[in-house]
């Protein structure tokens, strides 16, 4: 080797010495600004105390750190400070920490920090009693309570929380509540994204404003913009309602809402409810709009009421509410139910009317199938529209009229035939055990009567044309047939009565459409094809702040440390207890790096 390669690598071999020796100064704390040094051996031995003057106060650095305080003790040969008395450390050009009490490790780069904390972000103000601040990780943590500021989305309260620096994200545990002008947030476990305002609620949550309470489990808010969505038992208090459903979608500022799946809408106030897999409810207007398979019931104490349609609205404030129910409507109720294209009810007069919505020629025969039909005990009653009349107060239905093509038909008693009536108009009333008692069918009135007598022997069939007809039923039974202003008719033996002759015109019974049971309502519908979901990702617990990386840095630090007890190692003294319970056990460590 000749002796101009030697110098070379003497040369670079200094040079990389010198660096690393550079490197190493960097790594020390260093005290920039002082005014008085002082050495008291017997209470701190090995230490320099450092105190301000009126200069300013003692201004100290770590690599991109920057501390002042009143009064620092510094343990050089642990690369350990503490620091009292207005303290202020900064980190770059984001984060500002404020206390009265600051001690910091060197070789850990972990400091804590205690009485009036403050930590400041160009978003966000955190406060609390003590707090940890790890710059290897970038994060800082308390677990004593603690209090986040932040001007556009309030104030949040947690007993555990955590800061990721790099993330600009909080994670809060226990006993959560954020509060603002508009709304106040309770939940144990909250994660929240102070650059974008982003909330991520897990277990049981609530959201309340002035307007509306939201329920769930799991849920996302934008306390930006007001607007967020909630799943996992998701449920919304407007006033007088309850909305529920698997995902909830709400908009604060609209006082607006969406629900898809398993939907239930709860009028508390007309103890009403209902049903579908997707729903909108706007509280402003004070209504709601359902539908895949839609269900509307109206509670009542002995026998509740059900409509079943493609699409249902619910409008109006309550003591002017109005139910509409759209395309292929069914309802059910166990002494009447009933079928029309479209039904609307008015709740505050107790109408409710059956409409027949004609799309085609009305020699179609699907726009005939569509005509209004109510089936009541052995009655079927069709018409082109259908009016059902309710007390208001009682909740009973008082009688129904029938317009145009009013049409009565039920089964003899004993099976010989079809008892027919129709005419122009129709009007029923009502008992108080909701049966029909009396009929009276208006113009053109025509009659098909199987008449029998005591012993319930048919004794003839009546048919007969006149102005109008009365009729009077007894224990759901024709008792009496009267006939107004009769144009013809004729009594025929059973044996005499032409096949032509037994079916007036428009006959067509429909009993094998009749709804007997709430099920049957949606007999005819598909399958529900329900949306897919994603929802939100499961709730991810914080891992350990005092995880092993970090215990090991501290271990590492207390054995180099020239204190021989672990009452005087300066690394490890603030580490809660049940953190040090845990602590990595002596003997052989896997290598720090």
């Amino acid at each position: 080797m000749n002796t101009s390669f030697k110098l070379i690598l003497f040369l670079l071999f200094n040079v990389i010495f010198i660096f690393s020796l550079k490197a190493q100064e960097k790594k020390r704390i260093e005290i920039e600004q002082a005014g008085a040094i002082t050495i008291d051996e017997a209470n701190f031995p090995g230490a320099k105390i450092i105190t301000r003057d009126d200069r300013g106060q003692v201004h100290i650095t770590h690599e991109n750190i920057t501390m002042w305080c009143d009064k620092a003790i510094q343990y050089t040969n642990d690369n350990f400070i503490e620091a009292y008395g207005h303290v202020k450390m900064i980190q770059g050009d984001t984060i500002n920490m404020d206390a009265q009490y600051v001690e910091y490790s060197g070789k850990t780069q972990l400091a804590f920090a205690s009485g009036e904390v403050l930590l400041t972000t160009p978003d966000s103000e955190l406060k609390t009693d003590t707090l940890y601040f790890d710059r290897i990780k970038q994060q800082a943590y308390y677990r004593s309570g603690g209090t986040v500021v932040k001007d556009t989305s309030g104030t949040i309260t947690s007993k555990i929380g955590r800061y990721y620096m790099e993330l600009k994200k909080y994670k809060f545990v226990q006993d959560v509540v954020l509060i603002n002008k508009e709304s106040t947030i309770n939940t144990n476990y909250f994660d929240f994204y102070e650059d974008t305002g982003h909330a991520y609620l897990y277990g049981p949550s609530t959201i309340t404003t002035p307007e509306s309470k939201t329920y769930c489990e799991k849920g996302f808010y934008d306390t930006n913009t007001k607007i967020g969505y909630a799943v996992k038992k998701a449920k919304i208090h407007y006033d007088n309602r309850i909305v529920e459903g698997d995902s909830l979608y709400f908009d604060n500022n609209e006082s607006f809402a969406s629900a898809t799946n398993h939907i239930k809408v709860t009028d508390t106030l007309n103890n009403s409810i209902v049903k579908g897999h997707y729903a909108e409810v706007y509280k402003a207007k004070d209504s709601v709009f359902i539908t895949k398979r839609a269900l509307a019931i109206t509670l009542q104490e002995k026998d509740s009421i059900y409509i079943h349609a493609d699409t249902l609205m619910v409008t109006g404030k309550p003591e002017k509410r109005i139910t509409r129910a759209f395309r292929n409507v069914k309802l059910y109720k166990t002494d009447m139910s009933g079928k029309a294209d479209s039904v609307h009810v008015n709740h505050e007069i107790g109408l409710t009317q059956m409409i027949n919505i004609s799309r085609r020629s009305d020699l179609d025969q699907f726009t005939t199938k569509r005509k209004p039909i109510l089936w009541n005990i052995k009655n079927q009653i069709t018409g082109d529209t259908i009016h059902l009349k309710s007390n208001p107060e009682t909740e009973k239905i008082d009688s129904l009229i029938v317009f145009e093509n009013a049409f009565v038909i039920s089964k003899d008693s004993l099976g010989a035939g079809y008892n027919q009536i129709n005419g122009k108009t129709l009007i029923g009333l009502f008992n108080e055990d909701n049966d029909l008692y009396h009929v009276d069918i208006l113009k053109n009135a025509q009659s098909i009567y199987y008449m029998r007598n005591e012993k319930n022997e048919l004794i003839g069939i009546d048919k007969s044309k006149s102005g109008s007809i009365q009729i009077s039923i007894t224990n759901r039974e024709i008792e009496e047939v009267r006939k107004l202003n009769q144009i013809d008719g004729n009594i025929y033996p059973e044996s005499m009565f032409p096949d032509n002759e037994k079916f007036l015109k428009g006959f067509d019974w429909r009993e094998a459409e009749r709804p007997l049971s709430v099920d049957d309502l949606f007999k005819d519908d598909p399958p529900p094809n329900l949306t897919t979901i994603k929802g939100l990702e499961d709730y991810v617990p914080q891992e350990d702040f005092f995880d092993d990386t970090m215990l090991e840095r501290i271990e590492k630090a207390d054995k180099e440390s020239d204190k021989t007890s672990p009452e005087e190692a300066k690394a490890s003294r603030n580490i809660p207890q049940d953190i040090r319970d845990k602590r990595i056990p002596e003997g052989p460590k896997k290598a720090v790096k």
